[in-house]
């Protein structure tokens, strides 16, 4: 048993059992033994692998992209270039080699991080070397342009589940059985922020929503929309939310979600419909619709001509990896948001 399982079984023993928000938000959080507090989770040796991590093109396309959509939008000479759960910084650190070259991009580009863990700073600072950035735990409202990158992030906020039932929905909830956590239902209610789901669900089906999502979009939507900017938001999920997706994965393995709280990754699949409500503009495609329309193809050429052995064997992979349908170019969808009034940024048909 996991330190934080043991505070969880004591937990709803005393007050009963508790959302999957607020389980995940334990798990992830938790100041002492959070998932996110106490490890660098990416990588070959981590849990996972996100898309920066596999090849430097996926962050010098999405860069050379808001650089483009800065140009389209008049080079405003101050915005913001954000990025939600950054990671190891490894993203923000290859759209900044990719815009170097942009004349006037990085001399008006104010870096914002968006981290919770004080141990993923610190490795963002080593990967950003000397580039000037600041960090905050919460995207805040602001009066300059924003250009905001969010790469599986939407995927790790916390989730509530419910299941249709013939008269309202039962919620997913965590409780105790036999001394060990275990999945329960809530007895069926109505639940007013799921009567638009009605028309679309028979009783059976399940459907998750993310409380914290909406918060967070619409901060991004009205700052956009009033200022000027875009975002890129990359994630696996659909365009409306259907069925049981919540999963823990733990040494690139799938595993069981309430087996080991805090030393495993949870996340759902995101509902982008959901997202895109906030926005007055905005349009959605597939991973790797966007990276081809990109011409990451192109890109992996030119960079294939140096290469050779193993390592153009890689490269191959890699470009493989990011854009077939069979991968992560179908799973992951991209929703970009921008002002009612300017063009859509490349890439989007």
């Amino acid at each position: 048993m996991t330190p934080l399982a043991g505070l969880l079984i004591r937990r709803i023993m005393a007050t009963g059992p508790i959302t999957l928000a607020d389980y995940m938000a334990e798990c992830l959080l938790h100041p002492q033994h959070g998932y996110y507090a106490t490890r660098d989770p990416f990588g070959v040796s981590g849990d996972f692998t996100t898309a920066p991590e596999i090849s430097q093109m996926f962050g010098e396309l999405l860069g050379l992209c808001l650089a483009q959509t800065w140009l389209d939008q008049g080079a405003p000479s101050r915005f913001t270039l954000a990025e939600l759960g950054p990671g190891r910084g490894t993203l923000m650190a290859d759209v900044l080699r990719a815009t170097k070259a942009v004349p006037g991009f990085h001399a008006a580009a104010e870096v914002l991080l968006v981290e919770a863990s004080a141990t993923l700073r610190a490795r963002q600072r080593l990967t950003l070397g000397d580039h000037p950035a600041q960090w905050a735990d919460h995207l805040a409202p602001g009066d300059t342009p924003l250009y905001l990158l969010a790469n599986e992030f939407f995927d790790a906020l916390p989730i509530r589940q419910f299941t249709r039932a013939r008269q309202g929905w039962a919620e997913t909830l965590v409780g105790v059985k036999e001394s060990h956590l275990s999945f329960g239902k809530s007895a069926p209610m109505p639940i007013s922020m799921l009567d638009h789901r009605v028309t679309d669900t028979t009783p059976g089906d399940t459907v998750e929503i993310c409380p914290s999502a909406s918060g967070i979009m619409q901060t991004i939507a009205t700052r956009i929309e009033t200022h000027g900017g875009a975002a890129l938001i990359l994630d696996y999920g659909d365009w409306i939310s259907r069925g049981d997706t919540f999963q823990a994965l733990k040494s690139h393995r799938f595993t069981d979600p309430l087996a080991e709280p805090g030393e495993a990754d949870l996340t759902a699949h995101v509902d982008f419909a959901a997202l895109a409500a906030h926005a007055k503009s905005y349009a959605y495609t597939t991973q790797g619709q966007l990276l081809t329309a990109l011409g990451i193809h192109h890109r992996a050429a030119h960079l294939a001509r140096e290469l050779g052995g193993n390592t153009l064997i890689q490269h191959n992979a890699a470009t493989h990896r990011l854009t077939a349908p069979e991968e992560m170019g179908k799973l992951f969808k991209v929703l970009t948001i921008y002002p009612s009034d300017c063009p859509k940024p490349p890439g989007f048909a």
